[in-house]
């Protein structure tokens, strides 16, 4: 996968979980549930694009 990708990825990963935790935020408000459940799968989407930043981190870039 190329550098780029990866580093696409990782951001739009980051900035969507952390929207749609903060949508679960307030939807929890009148349904705990499906509020929790957008706040954990929030989460979880964050954290993977801090994984990917690491693994993008440990990435050679291409030979120019």
């Amino acid at each position: 996968m190329k550098t780029t990708t990866v580093e696409t990825l990782a951001w739009v990963l980051i900035y969507a979980g952390l929207l749609v935790a903060s949508l679960g935020g307030f939807v929890q408000r009148q349904h705990d549930a499906l509020g929790w459940g957008l706040v954990v799968g929030g989460g979880m989407a964050a954290a993977a694009g801090v994984v990917l930043i690491v693994v993008r981190s440990r990435m050679q870039d291409p030979p120019r």
